[in-house]
């Protein structure tokens, strides 16, 4: 495993730092140097309120600012009374629904919202749960489908113990995790030339008894584009009628969402396609949520294995619980039925929309800064990326590095296996990312460029820091 990418904390060994690096400087005289701080074990002593909040919040001032953190997908501003709401829930922890009854009717009442938002059917009885955020959402996801077609294949008296998942090398990286975890095999889709999403042929292609489902991702965290999930569809259509397998659909939605129904409405990629079984959301992406909250909801009860649900104790009666994480707060979940009756249909189409402007206002204006290439133009989600078309004397490395002087970050990183060789910079606006603020970030970019362009002599890097989706 690369150097970096762990991110489980070690133990220092203090006998090897130095006596400065064992404490925390001092607020003041509040705590003389008689008395330090030491950062990796307890005090031996309590200390005043704001002290301890001003020692927490001091460091946390090296942290950059979320306004200007271009490369999450995570909301990063809520209104002040959803803030205030928050604040009231903390303490509320959504696992007790019998504690907290009307906490577990909001998160009925949002599981609700989402299935009619993704076009279920009134016929059909949907099922949903919220999540700590779309990754547990994905493995609930895998799991019902690996569980169902583990009951098919008993039925049939048939092996079980080799099950694959198809989908794209553009996956984010939580679906190698499902696979991992509940061991099951990831068949990828690769990228070929200038597709770097899933290709429907070769994903129905890939296809045998053992496949649990095929992943579609609306949209690629790469680049921002949607996968045809209507036109994956109808070639495991045709894959059914050629060897008889009938393969369902998940829609990783992390994203797209909480965007193709307000302002792509005759984009047809959740459940009125017949074969999609189950639908995951970000409540914490364009959802407009503080992190984290995610969501999950089943096409009916019967795509959801009876096997994977518990059941709580819920006003006199029992509820069915299936998420994997248990005591959390009830806050996230809140915020979101707020934003639901506080934004309506028409306030997230207009936040949406307003998005995608600055989006593709912005990618336009970057393809006409000289070197830049479009890969895309923020015309799917509000996000868009870009590589170099032409040799200079600056990798998008250096690049990154240069705008993170001005507060902006903007990642650089490799596509996927098959495409490592394109390297491309990645913006995602959210709300709160205006035009001003587009043209403040327009400005820094043509100033790093006129500070490549006086430095000849500038030797390029080919790798940057880590950056994972």
């Amino acid at each position: 495993m690369e150097k970096g990418l762990i991110m489980v904390f070690n133990k220092h060994n203090l006998k090897d730092l130095d006596d400065d690096d064992k404490v925390i400087n001092p607020i003041y005289s509040r705590h003389g140097l008689k008395n330090p701080i030491p950062k990796y074990e307890l005090p031996d002593h309590e200390m005043l309120p704001r002290s301890a909040y001003h020692l927490v919040k001091d460091e946390l001032m090296l942290d950059g600012n979320s306004r200007f953190n271009l490369a999450t997908f995570v909301t990063t501003w809520m209104e002040d009374e959803a803030g205030k709401l928050m604040v009231d829930t903390f303490d509320k922890n959504m696992i007790d629904k019998d504690e907290y009854p009307h906490t577990a009717e909001i998160e009925m009442r949002c599981v609700n919202m989402l299935a009619r938002l993704w076009n279920s059917h009134e016929s059909e009885d949907a099922m949903g749960c919220s999540t700590i955020g779309s990754s547990e959402a994905c493995m609930l996801g895998g799991m019902a489908l690996k569980w169902k077609w583990r009951e098919m294949m008993k039925k049939q008296n048939k092996p079980t113990d080799k099950p694959n998942l198809v989908m794209g090398a553009n996956v984010q990286i939580c679906w190698k995790k499902f696979c991992r975890y509940w061991d099951v095999e990831p068949k990828y889709v690769p990228c070929e030339g200038d597709r770097l999403i899933i290709d429907p042929k070769m994903a129905a292609d890939l296809c045998d008894e053992n496949t649990i489902g095929v992943v579609a991702i609306m949209g690629s965290t790469f680049d921002g584009r949607y996968e045809p999930v209507e036109a994956i569809a109808k070639e495991l259509d045709r894959i059914e009628k050629e060897k008889g397998l009938n393969i369902p659909i998940h829609v990783d939605a992390a994203s797209g969402g909480f965007i193709a129904p307000f302002i792509q409405k005759d984009l047809v990629w959740d459940f009125r396609v017949k074969r999609v079984k189950s639908i995951n959301a970000s409540g914490h992406k364009f959802g407009l949520v503080y992190p984290g909250v995610g969501w999950v909801v089943w096409r009916s009860n019967d795509d959801l294995p009876e096997d994977l649900k518990f059941y709580v104790d819920y006003l006199g009666g029992q509820m069915p619980t299936f998420a994997i994480n248990f005591s959390r707060p009830g806050a996230q979940i809140c915020a979101q039925y707020y934003n639901f009756l506080r934004l309506g249909m028409d306030g997230y189409a207009k936040i949406q929309q307003a998005c995608q402007d600055v989006a593709m206002y912005l990618s336009s204006e970057i393809a006409k800064l000289g070197p830049f290439k479009l890969v895309s133009d923020g015309s799917d989600l509000p996000v868009f990326a870009w590589t170099l078309k032409e040799e200079t004397n600056f990798s998008l490395y250096d690049f990154s590095d240069k705008l993170r002087e001005r507060g902006w970050l903007v990642p650089a990183y490799p596509m996927p296996e098959n495409r490592r060789d394109l390297v491309v910079q990645r913006i995602v606006v959210k709300n709160g990312f205006s035009h001003d603020m587009a043209n403040m970030l327009l400005d820094d970019m043509k100033r790093a460029l006129e500070f490549f362009s006086s430095q000849p002599e500038f030797k390029k890097k080919e790798k940057g820091s880590q950056f994972r989706h």
